[in-house]
């Protein structure tokens, strides 16, 4: 999986994740006058999300899919899930389910099939349910509730992001706690993830299972880079969120490689933007993309 993806980001030279994070309001006002229902609503989800899919397909290697958008239109909402995983999918995208999912056991296990493995009616009757490349986990319920997803990537290819440095302001609170060994929370649950991975580094020296890393704390993003050689990183909060490319470089090795950079806000509101004025909406997305693309080349180089 890693690999996969990791090829995608040489290939087109742009280590940026589009974040499918779609807010209805997000949806230009001509197109959702007149929507006053959970199924009218979920259908011009779908549609705002193909078209900017189909506008950016070629220019980024992955999509993020938020699932808790989705969740709160019900039945018609997690239909509109579904079906971007798989649009996103067909259109040659690497595809993360954004769910943080977690629990312990066989609890773990039903969720880590759900995103990334499969159900099994019977032995002739085997299904996805929400067929993503990779989900986001939150292992803080230790080992236990990470394992089921371990055996799910090795069984079927396919890749996890663990919480480890979220890009969330009050983060600190709970994630910067000083152990009694004298490591930050955070570095002890890097440590875990890196563990955990070990048996699955592929070609370019990065595990199946990374690690969310956010940009917008650069001094803890830079010590886990140093300590997790082999952890590759999904960084958010560029952009809406504060963080600047610059504060992000050290989130990539001297290849500029081992990190993709997610954008939400910023791709999918850009048609609100002075400097994107008379294009669509997906042909401001797509500008937003390329523009992204520069700004973190200026900084990181020329990637492989």
């Amino acid at each position: 999986m890693i690999d996969r993806l990791i090829d995608r980001i040489i290939e087109l030279q742009n280590p940026t994740c589009v974040g499918l994070d779609t807010d209805f309001s997000y949806i230009p006002e001509g197109i959702r006058d007149g929507i006053d229902t959970m199924e009218e609503a979920a259908e011009a989800m779908i549609e705002f999300n193909m078209n900017i899919i189909d506008k950016i397909s070629d220019v980024v290697p992955a999509v993020k899919v938020q699932v808790a958008y989705y969740e709160m239109y019900g039945v018609p909402g997690m239909r509109a899930f579904d079906y971007t995983l798989n649009y996103a999918r067909g259109r040659g995208l690497f595809v993360i389910a954004d769910c943080k999912r977690n629990d312990i056991g066989s609890t773990a296990a039903c969720y880590s099939r759900a995103y990334i493995g499969d159900t099994k009616i019977t032995s002739d009757c085997v299904y996805n349910a929400y067929n993503a490349d990779a989900v986001t986990i939150n292992a803080y319920l230790g080992t236990d509730g990470v394992q089921p997803f371990v055996d799910d990537m090795k069984a079927h290819d396919k890749g996890g992001f663990v919480l480890v440095k979220t890009s969330n302001p009050s983060s600190s609170e709970i994630q910067n706690l000083k152990l009694a060994t004298g490591e930050y929370m955070y570095e002890r649950m890097g440590k875990l993830v890196e563990g955990w991975g070990k048996d699955m580094v592929g070609k370019y020296g990065y595990s199946e299972l990374g690690a969310v890393v956010g940009a917008t704390f650069p001094e803890e993003a830079e010590k886990l880079r140093k300590e997790l050689r082999n952890t590759f990183f999904l960084i958010p909060g560029y952009g809406a969120q504060g963080a600047s490319a610059e504060m992000l470089r050290c989130c990539f090795d001297e290849k500029g490689l081992g990190g993709i950079v997610n954008n939400s806000r910023g791709i999918l509101c850009a048609y609100k933007n002075t400097e994107y004025l008379g294009m669509t909406y997906s042909e401001a997305a797509r500008a937003a993309c390329l523009d992204m693309q520069q700004d973190l080349l200026n900084v990181i180089g020329k990637i492989g």
